[in-house]
């Protein structure tokens, strides 16, 4: 018994190894970002072996912090709250460049189903969503101190 516990320890200890690279480069990116759009907030988090952010804060939800996601191309979604809202979502890669998707814009209810978060610097984010390979939109987020 005592064996097989150790061999697992083991194991365990491989894995966290192997995972922890993937890991770091994700630090990079794990934090608060301003968005450029209504001076808004997206915290960037580990979700599983991804990453994802969501809606932290935002001009108009200081007013009303129980404002709904009222622009939804989807109806069935348009009582949402938009605070805490899932924006992005699984995202990987790194050390630079991370794709994934969907993201979600709720000021205007549109859904990219592809995107890329480029790092240009330690606190500049390139934030790029895209609908279809040449519909794309792209948006510089700062790091939020």
């Amino acid at each position: 018994m005592r064996r097989a516990a150790t061999g697992l320890f083991v194991g365990l200890a491989v894995l966290a190894a192997a995972a922890s690279p993937a890991l770091a480069q994700d630090d990079a990116l794990v934090g608060r970002w301003r968005t450029s759009a209504r001076d808004g907030v997206v915290g960037i988090e580990r979700c599983g072996g991804a990453l994802c952010g969501r809606v932290l804060d935002a001009a108009p939800l200081r007013t009303n912090p129980d404002q709904r996601d009222i622009h939804n191309k989807k109806p069935a979604l348009r009582t949402r709250r938009v605070m805490n809202l899932l924006v992005l979502e699984n995202f990987t890669g790194g050390p630079k460049a991370w794709k994934g998707g969907p993201l979600y814009d709720p000021d205007s209810g549109d859904r990219a189903g592809t995107g890329t978060l480029t790092l240009i610097d330690d606190d500049t984010l390139a934030v790029k969503g895209c609908i279809a390979p040449l519909l794309c939109r792209t948006q510089t987020w700062k790091r939020a101190r």
